[in-house]
């Protein structure tokens, strides 16, 4: 099972606590370490975490700043148990513009956790799905390559080897994509909860796979 998550609401967690937005940034990093060890207890093989897209650019500098030292902070901590525990650091997204330290620490995390199995824990940085759409179509047009089906196409996205996401959940009560994997859930089944991503628990997870399991999916068929 492959579980995509937009963590959303965090400054909106801190501003109704009357604290600054970092803070929720640091709860809402706090929360993917449960996230991943909850996941991996009910069997999710792979989680996809929306941690920075390439809108948030748009943000004052001093909380990108913030999120991107947040990351490496989060990654130099946490690599050491995760490795212990079975967790494969994948990273998505376009590398360019990120500071030096933040790729560096990518590279680092995924290399040293390459050989783990039990969940692959997939942190979509700098991502976008329309630029992760457009730097596929640059890479086959420069290949030359004229017959295209999808599974050609999907060869060049940034993760061909993952599966597309059974679900999709976004926390803080927004009904929307926000330009999240959007070749990937075609067919995902999509839940909102209305709760902020630090309050996020272990039972909201387990409610939505139950849910999940009820769903018929129909891909298109009757």
């Amino acid at each position: 099972m492959h579980v995509a998550i937009i963590m959303d609401g965090n400054g909106r967690w801190a501003k109704e606590r009357g604290l600054p937005r970092i803070e929720g940034h640091r709860r809402g990093a706090m929360k993917v370490e449960d996230v991943t060890e909850w996941s991996a207890d009910l069997g999710i093989r792979y989680l996809t975490l929306y941690a920075f897209s390439t809108e948030n650019w748009k943000r004052p500098w001093d909380e990108v700043s913030f999120l991107f030292n947040l990351f490496v902070e989060f990654m130099k901590k946490k690599i050491r148990k995760m490795k212990r525990e079975g967790v494969r650091v994948r990273v998505i997204g376009r590398k360019e513009k990120l500071p030096d330290e933040v790729v560096n620490i990518w590279e680092w995390a995924e290399e040293e956790t390459k050989s783990n199995d039990k969940i692959d824990l997939i942190i979509a940085l700098n991502y976008g799905g329309r630029y992760e759409i457009l730097d596929a179509v640059r890479k086959i047009s420069s290949e030359n390559i004229t017959e295209i089906d999808e599974d050609t196409f999907r060869s060049y996205l940034y993760a061909p080897d993952v599966p597309d996401p059974d679900i999709v959940i976004r926390t803080s009560g927004e009904m929307r994509i926000s330009n999240f994997l959007l070749w990937q859930i075609a067919y995902s089944e999509l839940f909102f909860l209305k709760k902020y991503w630090p309050d996020f628990n272990r039972e909201d997870l387990e409610r939505v796979i139950d849910e999940f399991r009820k769903r018929h999916r129909r891909f298109g068929g009757i």
